[in-house]
């Protein structure tokens, strides 16, 4: 299933979903006692990604839209693989998305102690056992879809023996992998998650919260339910991949008769070319392939915050793409039109070149330095204006010049007079080319001083209006221009290296005018005809880097591709 239609506005009222209807029917019926209570529960083992955002946006949005409280939970049981650089980058995260937990910020780790005990409470009940197997060995076990599995041998250990054997794994006696503690549900059931899943595993590694207090570790299906019920959660909202797992959830919450919060799924967020897996971007990381979690080429909320998407597009997009009970895969075409009409609603308008060519006007006077007027934003009044500084040499795009257009093209070649924003009417008379190459490398133009603010007083019109920059003022900049960072459409799950981009990173040496000198990191503008671009954190006095947010949609250049000669 593919959704690539953009809607006619953003601002579209979004629909009812599913998981809304059934937290409305609650409601009706008085369940949890009228309350909604929900939580985001991220693993601390990555960074978040556009993915995460689908669910952080839905968990919070439920809980404000009916008055009732989420929480950030660190689902934190594998400590090989968390963090504390991983819990910082997602609670800066979920804050830059807009969402508030109060004083809600919870640790699966605050309930070690607790699910200990339950874990004690369900050996007593002779629900529970030490199992000697292996890894390998209870995946031999487990049977296939098509035949149960078999029993453990040591299943049928004492309530004392079981008991006597998980405070010897609590206090360290035994290595890592040599015992663990499981459930005896039905090794018969056609669902696998019933299998005796395991409960708790043997793992001396430091915790980056408790430390070495622990060398048994929960597992996630067991401390999942457990934290959702300590805390008072009433809908436990996962993606569809936990489908499966919820009678294990239902199994060990009315096994302890604590609270039975609700678990319903939902569809994951993919996106075509983009990879969502946390495994493989840590991958990325660590092989060097992206300079790190926050590459505005990553998926991450910090790579995207980073090349200057907007959170209110991000939530926009959220709130738009739907909740159902079906994968499928979204284009990103999708994610980029509401970040474009976002960031063309807030971002203040520039004239910057990226690719640059000299254009001279030969009858400009020589020395002279104009201030012309222009505007922060169209729409905007209240955005104010600047003064931009114009004089005799100047730079305009590259691809604003052809000696010989295709047809269509309207823009600067010989003989042809243009409009420059805000400034004059121009005439290309004639270009300068390098001997060898026969690259052109200079424009030389005439201009008419009647024109000036980009009006002719004898009516005449242009056909195209194009950007420049005056070279005497103009500041030297670095644009990084990205494309989607793997050629597959699904991201290349299968062998996803083989699918890399290889120009999904292009610098280039640009021009912009002075106004932008004093602007901070991470401040949005709309290059005028070009696209939506964010100073990064990279820019210094030395120079000003600007990573391409997106680009705006360009017809011209798809003519000028199709007319172009195949082969």
């Amino acid at each position: 299933m593919s959704i690539d239609a953009a809607p006619e506005s953003a601002e579209t009222p979004k629909p009812s979903n599913f998981i809304r209807d059934i937290i409305l029917q609650d409601l009706q019926n008085g369940k949890h006692g009228g309350r909604v209570h929900t939580r985001f529960p991220p693993e601390p083992n990555g960074y978040l990604h556009i993915g995460h955002a689908k669910s952080i946006c839905l968990n919070f949005g439920l809980a404000q839209e009916f008055g009732g409280k989420c929480n950030l939970r660190f689902d934190d049981t594998n400590p090989s693989k968390e963090e504390t650089e991983y819990v910082d980058s997602i609670i800066e995260d979920v804050r830059w998305l807009g969402f508030d937990w109060e004083d809600r910020l919870f640790y699966a780790s605050d309930y070690f102690e607790q699910l200990h005990d339950w874990a004690v409470q369900l050996i007593r009940a002779g629900k529970a056992f030490v199992c000697d197997l292996t890894a390998e060995q209870v995946r031999e076990y487990r049977g296939t879809p098509n035949e149960p599995g078999k029993e453990s041998p040591y299943r049928n250990r004492s309530v004392e023996e079981n008991l006597d054997l998980f405070a010897r794994m609590r206090a360290g006696e035994f290595p890592d992998g040599s015992r663990t503690l499981r459930t005896k549900i039905d090794m018969a059931s056609p669902n696998f998650n019933l299998r005796d899943p395991v409960m708790y595993r043997i793992l001396h590694a430091e915790h980056h919260r408790t430390g070495n207090q622990w060398c048994i570790y929960p597992m996630y299906d067991y401390t999942h339910g457990e934290s959702d019920s300590i805390e008072g959660i009433t809908h436990s909202i996962c993606t569809l991949e936990f489908e499966d797992h919820r009678p294990l959830y239902d199994w060990y919450v009315e096994n302890l008769g604590i609270h039975h919060p609700q678990q319903i799924e939902f569809d994951r967020l993919n996106l075509t070319n983009t990879m969502l897996s946390k495994r493989k971007l840590l991958m990325l990381v660590q092989k060097g392939i992206v300079s790190g979690w926050n590459d505005p080429r990553m998926p991450t909320l910090s790579g995207m915050r980073r090349r200057g998407y907007s959170p209110e597009a991000i939530r926009q997009f959220c709130a738009n793409i739907g909740v159902s009970k079906t994968n499928g895969i979204i284009e990103f075409s999708l994610l980029e039109y509401y970040l474009r009409e976002d960031l063309n609603a807030r971002a203040a308008r520039v004239m910057a070149v990226v690719d640059p060519i000299k254009v001279i006007i030969d009858n400009y006077p020589e020395g002279e330095t104009e201030q012309l007027e222009a505007v922060n934003h169209p729409d905007h009044p209240e955005m104010g204006n600047r003064l931009v500084p114009f004089s005799k040499t100047l730079y305009i795009e590259r691809d604003d010049f052809r000696e010989d257009p295709p047809k269509q093209y309207y823009r600067l070649s010989p003989g042809r007079e243009v409009r420059l924003r805000y400034a004059y009417f121009i005439t290309c008379q004639r270009v300068v080319k390098d001997p060898v190459t026969g690259e052109v490398l200079e424009i030389h133009c005439t201009y008419d001083p009647a024109t000036r603010g980009g009006n002719a007083p004898d009516g005449r019109k242009v056909k195209s209006t194009i950007h420049w920059v005056s070279a005497e003022h103009a500041l030297d900049m670095e644009a990084r221009i990205y494309e989607n960072l793997f050629l597959a459409e699904g991201g290349g799950d299968d062998d996803f290296l083989a699918s890399l981009n290889p120009n999904s990173l292009v610098k280039m040496a640009g021009k912009i005018e002075p106004s932008v000198r004093t602007a901070p990191a991470g401040t949005r503008y709309q290059f005028e005809r070009v696209g939506y671009f964010c100073i990064d954190p990279d820019s210094s006095p030395a120079g000003l880097v600007f990573n391409r947010t997106v680009a705006l949609r360009d017809t011209w250049a798809k003519i000028d591709k199709a007319q172009k000669p195949k082969g």
